[in-house]
């Protein structure tokens, strides 16, 4: 009946809209998907609220979840058909590393979007190791090596130096000890007998969930955290913290969420996989469009309870183009969250591989790999041929043109360049072992870690 009603519809408006090609015959048109209240699912709420997944005739309900590991069990166990994840879940649920299940990505949600913020009382220690302008402002990009001597300082009294990241397999997890590394500062080990990330750490890690990040830095547990937004900029608003740096600044236009979904559901349902990619390209393309043009009114839906939230005014503070750092220093930061500019939807599988080499790095994955295992890992998950095909009836139903999307890419982007990486050291994803061993901190060739110490 609903597959009626939409076909219908879309007859309709054929006047008013883009030619519609026929349109695919979707296994499943009533789909629930989970996300996570980070304004980096807007292209799920967006694709919801604009339409576009009943144009594909899909019926989708939203649903935040508590915390990722309940969402990932949600699209394992299959109460959930899809959702808003973090790029290192599927790789790691399909190696086996947490909870193992075959989990693929068709579609990736972003670049960027993350930031690491301090307590105001760590902030005022680490001033007087940043270089100011002429203004007095300090100078960004904020590297580590200003956080460093707090870090010391804290050592010789004998305190830990506690920070909080949203997941183990997170990108604010590998943001956070990328910084911190590149500043000189070992964020510890894992090991297959201790997971908890802190072998022969300087910085203890731990995890807490996004929106709980600023009160627990207030309340002291932590001393800092790297999140997504809004909850960096919560941090300024309540006065309480400072963004010391953004994910932009750390890696230029880093690759950030996915959509993941079973590798089951896509066999089972292929049309449907395509319909829903669809849907969320175009999502994508709204929000960026017309240099943000759309952005207020995406902040709008953001702040809904029922999505992310926070208020309108700590939403647009970053989504809209800017960034606030102390309170008062707003900054033009126009990137700081791009949904389809860059190809930023596009599943690379270099994208895939770097999460791979920084699960490596730090011990998550225990033993040496060669180049081919990571670029076979990235292949069975994420899915650029499923991406395509949803931009070529995307091209067909008149809503996009070919130039909008990497058609001649291998799957591969182009090697990242050192001068687009705080630490000055590229990356390339057909050479990972490489790119290790260029890491001054961290797991590199036969290396593993044993006990309390690195051996090898």
């Amino acid at each position: 009946m609903k597959k009626t009603l939409a076909l219908a519809l879309a007859t309709s408006t054929a006047l008013t809209a883009p030619a519609f090609a026929e349109m695919l015959d979707v296994e499943k048109d009533e789909l629930t998907f989970g996300f996570i209240k980070l304004t980096d699912m807007a292209p799920l709420a967006i694709a919801y609220e604009k339409g576009y997944f009943e144009d594909e005739g899909l019926f989708v309900t939203l649903e935040a979840q508590a915390n990722w590991k309940v969402l990932l069990d949600g699209v394992i166990g299959g109460q959930l058909d899809g959702a808003h994840m973090l790029a290192g879940q599927p790789l790691a649920a399909t190696i086996g590393f947490g909870t193992e299940a075959h989990i693929i990505t068709p579609f990736s949600m972003d670049l960027n979007g993350n930031g690491i913020t301090v307590s105001n009382e760590i902030w005022a220690q680490m001033k007087e190791h940043v270089e100011h302008d002429s203004d007095g402002k300090p100078v960004h990009p904020i590297p580590a090596t200003a956080l460093k001597p707090v870090v010391e300082a804290y050592a010789d009294e004998g305190k830990p130096f506690n920070m909080g990241m949203v997941f183990p397999v997170s990108t604010h997890n590998y943001e956070l000890r990328y910084w911190l590394a590149a500043g000189g500062i070992k964020p510890g080990y894992y090991s297959p007998e201790d997971v908890t990330g802190q072998i022969d750490a300087e910085v203890l890690l731990s995890v807490t969930p996004p929106p709980q990040m600023p009160a627990t830095m207030e309340a002291g547990t932590i001393y800092g955290y790297c999140v997504g937004e809004p909850w960096n900029q919560q941090a300024v608003f309540k006065g309480i913290g400072v963004p010391v740096i953004t994910d932009y600044e750390l890696w230029k236009n880093n690759p950030e969420k996915v959509f993941g979904i079973s590798a089951a559901f896509q066999e089972e349902n292929p049309n449907t996989t395509i319909a829903v990619t669809k849907a969320l390209i175009r999502a994508a393309m709204w929000l960026d469009e017309n240099d943000n043009a759309n952005r207020p009114e995406a902040v709008e839906i953001l702040s809904r309870s029922e999505y992310v939230g926070a208020d309108y005014d700590v939403i647009a503070n970053s989504m809209t183009g800017t960034f606030e750092y102390e309170k008062g220093d707003k900054r033009d930061v126009p990137d700081f969250n791009v949904f389809f500019r860059y190809n930023a939807t596009y599943p690379y599988y270099s994208d895939a591989i770097w999460y791979l080499t920084q699960m490596r790095r730090w011990g998550q994955i225990a033993e040496a790999k060669p180049d081919s295992w990571y670029d076979e890992v990235a292949k069975s998950v994420y899915k650029p041929a499923i991406y395509l095909a949803a931009a070529e009836s995307l091209i067909d139903d008149g809503y996009a043109t070919k130039d909008m999307f990497d058609f001649d890419t291998d799957g591969y982007k182009a090697p990242t360049p050192a001068e687009d990486v705080i630490d000055g050291i590229g990356y390339d994803g057909k050479a990972p072992n490489a790119y290790l061993d260029s890491l001054p901190i961290g797991l590199k060739g036969d290396q593993k870690v044993v006990g309390n110490a690195v051996e090898g």
